[in-house]
């Protein structure tokens, strides 16, 4: 018997992350969904059957604890999303340069 395969979905929330999330559950794939807050992911764990995880991706050792923990939950991930984002408010005038740059290096090279 095959063994099921796991999506993990990091900075899971209610965009493309959503969508991924029931089609691997529609495909039969077990999900887990991380994002800062995952209290914001019950509607989306309960319409999947995925489990829910605090991570925060631009913390390094919370990532590793995340992958841990799934691993020790469902097993090793076959397909991971990466997808966290930030959001930087106001004029484009007042944005701090720094704040843009940390958003960056989130998107890309995260924790």
């Amino acid at each position: 018997m095959a063994q099921k395969e796991i999506a993990l979905i990091v900075g899971a929330g209610s965009g493309l992350s959503r969508s991924l999330a029931v089609k691997f559950a529609n495909e039969g794939m077990a999900v887990a969904l991380a994002a800062r807050n995952p209290d914001k992911l019950a509607d989306l764990a309960n319409e999947t059957g995925a489990r829910a995880y605090a991570c925060d991706a631009a913390q390094s050792d919370q990532v590793a604890a995340l992958f841990d923990q799934v691993e020790t939950d469902l097993g090793t991930p076959t397909v991971v999303v990466y997808n966290p984002g930030g959001r930087l408010a106001g004029p484009v005038t007042d944005i701090d340069p720094e704040g843009v740059k940390d958003v960056i290096l989130v998107g890309c090279y995260g924790g």
